[in-house]
């Protein structure tokens, strides 16, 4: 009998596929899951969860704040600050001040304008929602706020509060120009109880702030004056200055 040769052996029996194209086709979820849309879209849900429920950059709309925050400054907001956690005084707060601050709804500015605005409130750079603001708690539900004592501080509950990261303040000279002469400092506005699940809000810029104050600073002014910031509007506590670089820090 004649030897085979290596010619004349068959081939063994393959176990895998020869071609790409002989092996089965992969589970759906595997080829979704593998996908750069998938991940695009996963970042993109992560992302928006964070801004939902973790933190949110906000961009300072006005020198209102000056000069604790300065206008155009990009901030981050801490939206854990007050779960289980009442806001505190002197808090820096970005919260949804509502059309009644001023005074109505305003016009939207065009699909442009809105989409503009959308962004940067997703992303913090670019305008802003026109009603979200930046302001320092000054009076806690329940408070007695009134300015101004003999030198010309606002009293809370009786006590003259220490502010040192107050700018550009309201004229007040005491003996000629404060709450008693005849003339009055219009950094004075009567005592108010603050309302429950409301905080009496200030700008550090006390001479260029559209805050709670600002239509009581007049004599005779009535109890509608007073604009509130809600619990229920709270965005979350400013937390740290994070654009531009050279103002980096904590609040």
């Amino acid at each position: 009998m004649a030897r085979k040769g290596p010619a004349d052996v068959p081939d063994p029996p393959h176990r895998y596929p020869r071609n790409v194209t002989d092996a089965a086709p992969r589970p759906l979820w595997r080829r979704i899951g593998g996908s750069v849309w998938f991940h695009l879209l996963a970042a993109f849900v992560v992302f928006g969860l964070l801004l939902t429920f973790v933190a949110k950059p906000y961009a300072v709309p006005s020198a209102s704040m000056d000069a604790t925050l300065q206008n155009g400054d990009r901030i981050l907001v801490n939206r854990l600050a007050y779960v289980g956690a009442a806001p505190g005084m002197g808090d820096v707060v970005v919260f949804d001040a509502g059309a009644a601050w001023d005074g109505g709804e305003q016009p939207s500015g065009g699909a442009l304008k809105d989409a503009a605005r959308w962004v940067g409130e997703v992303t913090g750079f670019g305008p802003t929602g026109p009603h979200t603001l930046v302001k320092r708690i000054i009076g806690l539900p329940g408070q007695r706020v009134a300015c101004c004592s003999a030198e010309g501080a606002v009293e809370v509950d009786g006590t003259p509060l220490a502010e040192d990261y107050v700018s550009n303040d309201l004229p007040f000279v005491p003996g000629s120009l404060d709450c008693a002469t005849e003339a009055r400092s219009p950094r004075c506005f009567d005592e108010v109880v603050v309302p429950a699940g409301s905080y009496l809000v200030l700008g550090d810029n006390r001479g260029n702030s559209s805050d709670s104050a600002a239509f009581c600073r007049a004599p005779g002014a009535d109890d509608g004056c007073w604009r509130w910031a809600t619990r229920d509007g709270l965005v979350g506590r400013a937390a740290a200055v994070i654009w531009p670089i050279p103002r980096w820090a904590g609040l």
